[in-house]
C-alpha cells in the first residue's frame, strides 16, 4: 500500500493565477467551509517557503492523501482547507491532521489543516486546497509564505478511527481532529497495565501489533505542546468513529 503522496515539484504546478479571494469557504472538489476555527498558541518554529495548488483535496482527484482515509463527518467538520507538508520538515506521518497558520508575503493568512505529506521542491513549501490557494493567493509571484504549526479549535472532540481490520487482537486507530499537533499517544488495556507507548505509522496511525486484548481500554494522546487527554473506551470496533467528549485544553 502506498502511505505517501508526492508533492507537486514546482515545474508542474497548475497556476491559478486568476483566482483570488477574502473568503475561507467553497471549492469544487471542497466539502464546504467546515466550523469555523480559532487559532490557540503558536507551536514549533517558522517555516519559510512559497505555497502552491497542490491540489489537495478530501476527494483526491489527483493525489492520494498520506494520512486518508479521511470519514464523511471528519471531512464535514475539517472543512476544504486543507494543506500538505514536506516530508523533510518532520518524521512521515507526524503531522498528520495537525493544523497550520500561513502567512503570506502579500500578508493574507489562513489556517489549514495538515492531511498528506510528500516530496517538495523545498522544505518550507505547502501543497494547499484549491479554496486554500483562492484565499492566499493574490497573484503574485513567487507565491512566498511562512507557516508555523499551531493550536486550533473548531468545537468538535477528538475523533478515533479505527482501521478496517482493527481487533483485540491487533489494535491500529487513527486519531482526528485533535487541537494540537501530536506527539504520541499511549494505551492502558487489559495487554497493558501500565500505559504504553504505541508505533506511529507513516499513515499517522497508531497501532499495537499485538493488540489491546479484551475489553475496555483508555487512550491517552499527548500534545506536542504537553497537553494530554485521556478517552476510555468498552471495546476495539473495527472500522468504526468513535467520537469522544473532549479534546486537548485550549489556550
Amino acid at each position: 500500500m502506498t502511505l505517501d503522496r508526492s508533492l507537486r515539484p514546482l515545474a508542474l504546478l497548475v497556476s491559478l493565477a486568476a483566482a483570488s479571494s477574502a473568503s475561507c469557504g467553497g471549492g469544487s472538489n471542497g466539502t464546504g467551509p467546515g466550523l469555523p476555527i480559532t487559532a490557540g498558541a503558536t507551536i514549533g518554529p517558522d517555516h519559510a517557503g512559497q505555497f502552491h495548488l497542490g491540489p489537495v483535496d478530501f476527494a483526491e482527484t489527483q493525489w492520494h492523501n498520506a494520512c486518508a482515509p479521511y470519514p464523511h463527518a471528519i471531512q464535514t467538520i475539517t472543512g476544504d482547507m486543507l494543506a500538505g507538508v514536506s516530508n523533510t520538515v518532520a518524521t512521515p506521518g507526524s503531522l498528520c491532521d495537525a493544523c497550520v497558520e500561513v502567512t503570506t508575503g502579500m500578508g493574507q493568512t489562513a489556517i489549514l489543516r495538515v492531511v498528506t505529506y510528500g516530496a517538495s521542491n523545498a522544505s518550507g513549501d505547502l501543497d494547499v486546497s484549491p479554496s486554500a490557494y483562492a484565499h492566499l493567493n493574490q497573484g503574485e509571484f513567487p507565491r512566498a509564505m511562512t507557516w508555523h504549526l499551531i493550536a486550533c479549535d473548531n468545537g468538535a472532540p477528538i475523533s478515533i478511527q479505527f482501521q478496517t481490520q482493527a481487533s483485540q487482537w491487533w489494535t491500529s486507530f487513527w486519531v482526528r481532529n485533535p487541537n494540537a499537533p501530536i506527539d504520541h499517544v499511549e494505551v492502558r488495556s487489559a495487554n497493558h497495565p501500565t500505559f504504553t507507548t504505541l508505533q506511529r505509522g507513516t499513515d499517522g496511525t497508531f497501532t499495537d501489533i499485538d493488540g489491546f486484548g479484551a475489553g475496555a481500554f483508555t487512550i491517552r494522546v499527548v500534545g506536542t505542546h504537553g497537553g494530554t487527554y485521556e478517552i476510555d473506551l468498552p471495546r476495539v470496533d473495527g472500522g468504526a468513529l468513535v467520537e469522544a467528549e473532549g479534546n486537548f485544553p485550549f489556550n
